[in-house]
């Protein structure tokens, strides 16, 4: 994983070159908005817990077969399995929006992702209707929508849409590796 510096020395010093223009404005705005990063992955991290488990809820609401005897979330070894895996997915994002660079959710997360799931049998629209479900409820944690939130969360001052536009790519790519 190469965070946002590491990423603009490593492309600058493959082509031999200074850091400068583009990369160096990049630099300018990844630093100008840390303390909305911090606080953003402060408030998805708080709120993990509700978060997935929100998602996996919605669902099971959405698809009861899944709770039925021979569904994917029957018994309670293979609710916790689901759990389990969306506090995964929900940490590698966490990680991402952090450091500005999917790289290691793609590589730690996502990588045979699809595969594993395909050789257990879990059904990949369950899966990404999870992982959408908790699209909407990180965006609206970080934008402060939330109500329920709203009492725990810290104030994100400013304007979040670029770290909000940022989550919701990384949880798409989720919802991509997935489907």
């Amino acid at each position: 994983m190469l965070d946002a510096f590491s990423r603009v020395v490593v492309e600058s010093d493959s082509k031999a070159a200074y850091v400068g223009g583009s990369s160096l404005a990049a630099l300018k705005s990844f630093i100008a908005n840390g303390n909305q990063r911090l606080d953003a992955v402060d408030s998805v991290v708080g709120t993990a817990s509700c978060v997935v488990s929100d998602a996996v809820s919605g669902m099971i609401c959405e698809n009861p077969g899944l709770i039925s005897p021979g569904g994917n979330c029957y018994t309670n070894r293979r609710m916790a399995a689901c759990l389990r895996d969306g506090e995964i997915i929900l940490r590698y994002i966490s990680y991402a929006i952090l450091a500005g660079d999917s790289s290691v959710l793609e590589t730690r997360c996502l990588n045979g992702l699809k595969e594993t799931y395909i050789a257990l049998g879990v059904p990949a629209s369950s899966n990404a209707r999870a992982v959408s479900i908790m699209k909407a409820s990180v965006c609206n944690i970080i934008a402060e929508d939330s109500a329920t939130f709203k009492k725990t969360v810290p104030t994100i001052e400013g304007d979040c849409s670029s770290i909000i536009s940022e989550a919701g790519s990384y949880f798409d790519a989720v919802i991509s590796a997935i489907g």
